[in-house]
């Protein structure tokens, strides 16, 4: 057996709580992390069994934490680090997030969106550690390892399958703050990335869209227009609009088209 000890000063007092722990468990996680891949994320939870309580399962690792072994990502949650000749590697941000994006059944919960996402699809060459995460309801911020976390609400029920398509309107939804681009450079790229996809996914990316702010239908529609899409999703946009609604984007005519969609420059 080992004993662990914490120290707490009170009233000019040092009071001492100490645990004991048998030391097979120690080397029973030991010798486990020993076997999984460096930089992969892995729980506390997954070391805990019959013979192995939650309790001494967590001072274990806090003690290979103690000695570098393993780092603490977050709560409950550590990885093995690796060492290269350029430094410490952390793990990829798709480890970090799981925790946020899938349930413990591996259903999807949430996607990454953001900055970091619009980068991937060329429309800013900005990097960041501030990360986005689409979800059902909205989630306070959270830390994890060196990225700051916010949760921005996913009007539709979230699937597979869709996550391409949130992306695309979620450009369309934050265009005014895609760092680096203005919303004339955002709106030129969107024509590619929409007029890329299937005429199938056109149809889902309109019906998605239709739980979207009035503006961002606005501007898949302008967009949708302008690449000569199938007129009946164009036409579904467009009665999904008040008439009398206009929307604020310094885009010029010669992008989108702009006056069928009430898509009127700002005013100085």
């Amino acid at each position: 057996m080992q004993r662990f000890c914490s120290v707490k000063y009170v009233k000019n007092r040092t009071k001492y709580n100490c645990k004991y722990m048998n030391n097979s468990v120690i080397a029973n996680i030991t010798d486990s992390i020993k076997r999984l891949q460096v930089n992969k994320v892995f729980t506390a939870e997954s070391f805990v069994s019959d013979t192995q309580s939650r309790a001494a399962v967590r001072m274990a690792l806090g003690r290979l934490v103690s000695s570098g072994k393993i780092r603490k990502l977050d709560r409950g949650r550590y990885y093995k680090p690796q060492e290269t000749i350029l430094g410490e590697m952390v793990p990829g941000i798709e480890d970090v997030l799981s925790d946020l994006v899938f349930d413990k059944n591996r259903k999807v919960i949430g996607y990454l969106t953001g900055t970091i996402v619009f980068a991937q699809l060329g429309l800013t060459t900005q990097i960041t550690t501030q990360i986005q995460i689409g979800v059902k309801k909205y989630r306070r911020s959270a830390r994890r390892g060196r990225y700051t976390v916010t949760f921005v609400e996913q009007p539709n029920p979230i699937k597979k399958e869709n996550i391409e398509l949130f992306r695309l309107l979620d450009a369309l939804r934050f265009i005014k703050d895609i760092p680096a681009t203005t919303p004339e450079e955002a709106v030129e790229r969107m024509l590619f990335l929409v007029g890329r996809l299937s005429e199938q996914k056109q149809k889902r990316l309109v019906d998605l869209a239709l739980n979207y702010k009035p503006y961002v239908r606005a501007l898949l529609g302008a967009i949708m227009e302008k690449n000569n899409a199938n007129e009946e999703l164009v036409l579904k946009l467009r009665k999904s609009l008040n008439d009398s609604t206009i929307f604020r984007f310094n885009i010029s005519e010669e992008i989108i088209p702009t006056t069928n969609w009430n898509i009127k420059k700002k005013q100085v």
